[in-house]
């Protein structure tokens, strides 16, 4: 295994971490600008305010994007598995 392979499966694996993590994280930024901009017209300034929709809707997201998100990974560790045998050369 030179630098050239190490370097190729990090690069893949550190995509396929932004492409998983990119949705949850992005509609939990989206709901908590929301809650932020609410907070602001109303002058309320509870901290559970903006954290328990952010928790609520990072949960819900994970639970629907479940199966993708497996499929993803299932897919991910097979192409990686299948070619550790030419890695090791």
């Amino acid at each position: 295994m030179n630098e050239t392979t190490i370097i190729q499966v990090l690069n893949e694996t550190l995509y396929m971490t932004f492409v998983i993590a990119v949705p949850v994280m992005g509609i939990g930024m989206v709901v908590g600008v929301a809650v932020s901009i609410f907070q602001t017209l109303t002058s309320i300034q509870d901290q559970s305010l903006s954290f328990v929709p952010k928790l609520i809707t990072t949960i819900v997201t994970i639970f629907l994007l479940g199966p993708w998100i497996l499929n993803k990974v299932m897919e991910f560790t097979i192409r990686i598995l299948s070619n550790l045998a030419s890695f090791a050369k």
